[in-house]
Formats: structure tokens, C-alpha cells, sequence
């Protein structure tokens, strides 16, 4: 674990050595506040909670997270520093969880960031602060889960806007697995057990329920499932890219 947490304060340090990283979090918390506020209707509403607020982070993170780890590998591969990176004594899985880890706590630091407007809604009324805590985790998760595909799609390609798109729509489809737009698509032709399998992928649908103040272990292990597998696949690309 010292090798990932080398790598890890080295990307941290990375993203902070640049103005992006302020401009990101500076234009998340504007987007988040501006949203819950005036699309949300938080004031409107009349009950102090923070679902309007929690109810856009999905279609934030649908854009802000591709935006972070499309550079994760594809600019590691383009300027030829992967070759030194797994050069040195380090395995791959150490450096792929060393780069994840730093992104995800980079994202972190900016939802945190937001507790401004939880100290509002607690100001302005009771809220059940239990239900914000969940909400926060379920949050943190779902960013890991669209990081964890970002990472795997950043793998696969030199180009940082291809790893970006490619991002952007696995998220998308992801996002919507449980929708009926989506399942119309195999409701025709399917059984019941695929139908009901492909619901079970929709992320919206996992992160709604932690939203309500449900910490349902099966939301936890589908978004835990989620960044084991696409990190074991950024693995395993990294792996076929170097072998070549």
C-alpha cells in the first residue's frame, strides 16, 4: 500500500498544480448550488431536505467526471510516460489504484465543498441529517462508479476527447439502464430475467435509494461491483497495451 499511496499524493499534488482543478470545483459549486436553488426549487419546496440538490448530481457528474479521468491514461500513453511510470517498482494494480484513489479524493474535496448548503437547509429548517449523510456516501459512490469507467475507457485510447465520449456514454447508458426508454428496447424479444438484470444496472436507480436514507447492502455492493470491475479492466487493457 506505500506504492499506491506514493502514486496517490503525487496525482493529488498533480491536479493542484494547475488552475483547472480550482476552475472544476469552482464551477461544480456553482452548478450544484445554482440548480438545487433555482431548477430545484429548493426554497420553493418548503421542506428541509436536500433531495433537489442530490436529484442533479448524476447528470453533473455525467460530465464533470469523464472530464477528470479521461486523462487519467490517455495522456500517459500519448506523451510515453506509461512506459516509465510501470518501469518502476511498482506493480500495474498499484499504479491503477494509486491514479483512482487520487481522482476519486479529488472529487471528494469538491462535494464536501458543498456542506455550505447543508448548513443552510439545517438553518432554515430540521432536516434529517441521517438521510443528507447517506446521501453524501451515495453520492461519493456513484462518482467512483463513473470514475472507475472513465479510467477503463481512458485505457483504451491515446486521444483524451475519444476517452471522454466514450466516458460520457457508457455513464449514459449506465445511468438509464432501469429506464423504460431503455427497457423497451428488450421487453419485445427478452425474458423476464434479462428485463430484470438490465434494470438492475441503473445506477440512477441504486442512487436513488441511498438517497432516501436507504443503505440497502445491495446498493453499496452494486456500486462497489461497479469499480472493482472496470478498475480490473483498466488492468487488464493496460496490461494488453503494454504486451503489445
Amino acid at each position: 500500500m506505500h506504492a499506491v499511496a506514493v502514486i496517490l499524493k503525487r496525482e493529488l499534488a498533480s491536479y493542484f498544480a494547475t488552475p483547472l482543478a480550482y476552475v472544476f470545483i469552482l464551477l461544480f459549486l456553482i452548478l450544484s448550488a445554482a440548480l438545487a436553488f433555482f431548477l430545484g426549487g429548493l426554497y420553493e419546496r418548503g421542506q428541509a431536505d436536500l433531495i433537489p440538490f442530490f436529484n442533479f448530481h448524476p447528470w453533473l457528474y455525467l460530465f464533470f467526471v469523464p472530464a477528470i479521468a479521461m486523462r487519467l491514461w490517455a495522456e500517459e500513453r500519448k506523451s510515453g510516460s506509461i512506459e516509465l511510470l510501470l518501469t518502476q517498482p511498482i506493480t500495474l494494480w498499484q499504479a491503477v489504484l494509486g491514479k483512482f484513489f487520487a481522482a476519486w479524493i479529488f472529487i471528494g474535496i469538491a462535494l464536501v465543498l458543498t456542506f455550505s448548503i447543508w448548513i443552510t437547509v439545517n438553518y432554515l429548517g430540521d432536516p434529517d441529517n441521517g438521510a443528507i449523510v447517506a446521501a453524501y456516501l451515495g453520492s461519493f459512490l456513484m462518482a467512483g462508479g463513473f470514475l472507475a469507467v472513465g479510467s477503463c475507457m481512458s485505457a483504451l485510447t491515446r486521444n483524451q476527447v475519444i476517452a471522454f465520449i466514450l466516458a460520457t456514454a457508457v455513464c449514459f447508458i449506465l445511468l438509464l439502464a432501469g429506464f423504460p426508454l431503455v427497457l423497451s428496447f428488450v421487453q419485445g424479444w427478452a425474458p423476464q430475467v434479462l428485463i430484470d438484470a438490465v434494470a438492475s444496472l441503473s445506477m440512477y436507480a441504486h442512487f436513488q435509494s441511498i438517497v432516501k436514507g436507504v443503505l440497502d447492502l445491495r446498493d453499496l455492493l452494486y456500486f462497489a461491483s461497479l469499480i472493482a470491475f472496470f478498475l480490473l479492466a483498466t488492468a487488464v487493457v493496460l496490461d494488453m497495451r503494454k504486451s503489445s
